[in-house]
């Protein structure tokens, strides 16, 4: 059997923290009723989550992106799509298994938002860092 690479871990290790977190029951957070809810701290959670996920899936294959190889153009939408679906996946777990938690459109938009920026920040380090 073929074992993970390692650049894979960083990325698998985040989605894990992720999964443990969104899956804690919802009576382990306070609740927001507000008309701002939609920009609440639950929303700021998830931008955060899913930017860490991003950046960390491509942190893990940093070495090959910088390599300077046609790498970067299969990297970047793999980890990007994975990301997006992992998002999806979570709300959906949260929406229909996870006990007292609610999925939720807005909290994908935030995840969708997270790995954008996660690949953003990215992008700057791998400029700054990756170049020398």
């Amino acid at each position: 059997m073929r074992r993970l690479s390692e650049e894979f871990y960083p990325g698998l290790l985040c989605a894990i923290i992720i999964m443990v977190l969104l899956g804690l029951p919802g009576s382990c957070f306070p609740t927001v009723v507000d008309f701002w809810d939609w920009l609440g701290p639950d929303k700021i959670i998830h931008f955060i989550l899913f930017g860490s996920l991003e950046f960390l899936s491509l942190w893990g294959y940093r070495k090959k992106i910088s390599s300077g190889n046609n790498y970067k153009r299969k990297v970047y939408p793999l980890t990007f799509f994975l990301s997006m679906i992992y998002g999806g996946l979570t709300e959906i777990l949260q929406k229909y298994i996870f006990i007292n938690r609610y999925g939720s459109i807005y909290d994908f938009f935030a995840d969708a938002i997270g790995c954008v920026i996660g690949v953003i920040i990215f992008n700057f380090y791998a400029k700054k860092k990756l170049k020398k």
